[in-house]
């Protein structure tokens, strides 16, 4: 006899899930111990949920495939929360699996009940809460199904009195549903953007993570229309090694994109859902190319929308096109690029402070002569392997990995990047790690987004997940300072008081590295990355560290002027 706890742990193992993330406990103790004696699949117990949603959230991404976590009644669900959210907000097919009050308390204000169909409204694509064996394996099969095809959360509650329930003698099987197949755009929309790139003088590309199966055919196309590419943040791990890429726009950007956007005449999106409207060019012809059509003109006006698969898509479309000779606006928009990068690249040096423009520029930007946070981070790239995981953190330490790692080989990038949220990158490392115990996973920690979800350090050393967490350790939530300060304010609530984060780390069993003077980061990364087992390096960074934006504008400049006399004045903490 199976129970409706053994059907749906061996019906997601036979899926191919292989790890489970969440705290144990009541509701969902038939569940867990369905997990205890499944070979094909491991718990891992975090100390938070939300490290857990995190985790699981991070395994969708690099999968594409189902992902799935557990929060037992009441406050463990509710801890899923935010996790759940970066897995909706970055399209991730997760299965939160949540406990209830038994059925006969439901609705009673039992204690810690609470409504878990309407704390998953917003989150979830699917919710629904089991009140009888009778209604498996239909359900299950709607929760995944659900999560695979729609690219997002189910959320499927078990009351504590059902999950040990036996089955009715001769329930079937359940049976999932393959994701959708790609489908190519109409021929009359590929012909007319076709035909309006052939006539157009100057085409500047941005690629965004919708094409991550038509990097060649974005490659080809590039070619022939002799067109830079900008690439959104969750775009840079498919383009670092293409010759036509100028990087990022927005906040993480450099002059050359702006510069590329000014002087295109069209701009063809592929793949992307870039939310910043206000760095993406006014007055231009724009062809967009996504799978979803809800996506296309929500950023900026579309003259040529194109709903189709990218590589689908361009396929058809090349053939179309006339290719040009013309190099003029390419050859500018990198010339540029490498220009911005040789310029970033003297940060990177240890003895940089000691040169004469680094005294000069010290005097303003790092007084104390803390270690530049870009020499961390290009240190980490040159030391890393060619197929390793990047995390980031929310913040300074995503704009330091997007501007100093290269995402060359089989190298991987994900972070909070459409939620935003700060604490994701060290549960999202555990989540990467747990794929593939022998690939090298690295996560970019602010102090800030770090000590948020400390607890779940315990989690990698408890269950050896070898993750090497790299603290951009700076006293401050970085961002907000740069926010407060390109407006004209003094920081204010920014400061932070850290600990020595090495030494607690050597104190619950991690390796702790602690890193101070500029000529010591080159070993210490070295060292963490060489060292089997759970690694937090702690790097003192500079934080007066401004990532400038591609195009400053003139108000932010004043901004930090005066916030800079404001913070001189009167002292923020």
């Amino acid at each position: 006899m199976t129970t409706v706890a053994e059907l749906i742990v061996q019906s997601l193992a036979q899926h191919g899930v292989r790890t489970v993330w969440g705290v144990v406990g009541d509701a969902l103790n038939p569940v867990t111990d369905a997990i205890r004696r499944e070979e094909r699949m491991e718990w891992v117990g975090v100390r938070h949920e939300e490290a857990g949603a995190f985790a699981a959230s991070a395994q969708a991404q690099l999968t594409g495939d189902l992902a799935v976590c557990m929060g037992t009644v009441g406050p463990g669900a509710i801890h899923l929360l935010n996790g759940l959210y970066d897995a909706k907000k970055s399209h991730a097919p997760v299965l939160a699996i949540v406990g209830q009050v038994p059925t006969e308390d439901m609705g009673s204000e039992f204690f810690q009940e609470v409504d878990n169909d309407a704390l998953f409204a917003d989150v979830a694509v699917w919710r629904r809460t089991v009140t009888g064996a009778d209604q498996m394996p239909h359900l299950l099969e709607e929760a995944v199904n659900a999560a695979i095809t729609s690219r997002g959360v189910a959320v499927l509650s078990i009351p504590g009195d059902v999950g040990g329930l036996d089955l009715p003698k001769g329930t079937r099987v359940p049976v999932f549903v393959p994701p959708s197949p790609p489908a190519v755009a109409a021929a009359e929309d590929i012909a007319a953007a076709a035909g309006v790139l052939n006539e157009a003088s100057r085409v500047t590309i941005l690629a965004g993570i919708g094409a991550a199966g038509a990097v060649a055919e974005v490659g080809q196309l590039a070619t022939a229309l002799q067109a830079p590419i900008v690439v959104s943040l969750k775009a840079k791990e498919l383009f670092d090694d293409d010759e036509h890429e100028i990087g990022q726009s927005g906040l993480l950007g450099n002059p050359a994109t702006a510069e590329a956007f000014a002087a295109c005449d069209v701009l063809l999106m592929v793949g992307t859902d870039f939310p910043y409207r206000n760095f993406l060019p006014e007055g231009k012809i724009v062809i967009q190319i996504d799978s979803r059509g809800d996506h296309i003109g929500r950023r900026t006006q579309v003259q040529h929308p194109v709903v189709g698969d990218a590589a689908l898509t361009l396929r058809a479309m090349l053939p179309l096109l006339t290719a040009r000779d013309d190099t003029k606006h390419l050859s500018v928009a990198r010339g540029g690029y490498e220009a911005w990068r040789t310029l970033q690249s003297h940060l990177t040096d240890p003895a940089y402070d000691g040169t004469r423009r680094g005294r000069l520029r010290g005097k303003v930007d790092n007084p104390e002569r803390r270690i530049r946070p870009e020499l961390l981070a290009a240190t980490i790239d040159r030391h890393a392997a060619d197929d390793a995981i990047f995390t980031g953190d929310t913040g300074m330490s995503t704009v330091w990995l997007s501007r100093f790692v290269r995402m060359s080989g089989d190298r991987r990038m994900i972070g909070s990047f459409n939620l935003g949220s700060m604490a994701n990158a060290m549960p999202q490392a555990l989540g990467a790690q747990a794929l593939d115990r022998d690939r090298q996973v690295i996560s970019f920690s602010g102090d800030g987004g770090l000590t948020m979800l400390m607890g779940d350090l315990l989690t990698a050393v408890s269950h050896q997940l070898d993750i090497t967490i790299v603290v951009f350790d700076n006293g401050r939530l970085g961002m907000v300072k740069f926010e407060m300060e390109q407006v004209g304010l003094p920081e204010f609530g920014t400061v932070l008081h850290n600990p020595d984060f090495a030494a607690m780390a050597n104190a619950i069993g991690m390796k702790g590295i602690r890193v101070t003077e500029p000529e010591d980061v080159d070993r210490a990364v070295a060292e963490a990355l060489a060292h089997p087992g759970p690694v937090l390096l702690d790097v003192l960074t500079n934080p007066e560290e401004i990532a400038v934006p591609g195009r400053p504008k003139l108000e932010q400049g004043w901004g930090f002027a005066i916030a800079k006399t404001k913070e001189f004045l009167v002292s923020p903490e």
